[in-house]
Parts: structure tokens; sequence; C-alpha cells
């Protein structure tokens, strides 16, 4: 299944139009801690495979990561188990242009 890349203005228009929109970070506690977009889900990669069942399948889910590795790693786990509505961030944190949050 080819992951779609979404970029930082696909998420915003996303945000600003109100459409029901799952952030899910799978970045570490402390790199989730210096930063994040506000409303993200914390699921660090690892977890992913016992967490999974947090993320609903039938709502729009945009994977997060530092760079997009991570997430593209994360969409490929989320198809193999279905999941239909899963977008990459392209370029991951390293690239995002809106609001972040931070709880240092």
């Amino acid at each position: 299944m080819e992951i779609t890349q979404w970029q930082t203005n696909d998420v915003l228009e996303h945000l600003q139009s109100n459409k029901n929109l799952q952030i899910i970070d799978v970045r570490q506690p402390e790199e989730f801690q210096s930063g994040h977009i506000p409303g993200a889900k914390l699921i660090p990669l690892g977890e992913l495979n016992e967490r999974y069942q947090e993320i609903e399948p039938n709502v729009e889910a945009v994977i997060v990561c530092r760079s997009g590795g991570r997430s593209s790693k994360a969409c490929e786990l989320l198809a193999s188990l279905g999941y239909e509505k899963i977008y990459n961030l392209a370029g991951g944190m390293l690239g995002w242009q809106g609001d972040v949050e931070s709880n240092i």
C-alpha cells in the first residue's frame, strides 16, 4: 500500500476546517515534551504494536515523528493492520510550520 504524504498545509487545512483528525506522534516522550503539534497523542513507535487500538480506524490520522522516518514505519504497520485513513507528515516536526506546544 502506498502511504499518502501530507505537508504542513494539509494538516492545517484539516484542523482549520474542524474536520475530525487524529494526530499521532510516534517519537519518544522526551522528544514529544520538547515540542509537539497541539492536540497530538503520544504513542511511541516501540509501543504501537500494543497500543494501535487507541487510534480510531474510521477517523483520518496523521502520523508524526521528527523527520518522517519513524512515522513512515508506523504508517506501514497501521496499514498492515487494516488502517486506511492514515497519512505521514512529510518532513515530520522538522518541517512543521504550525503551532507547537511543549511541556517543558
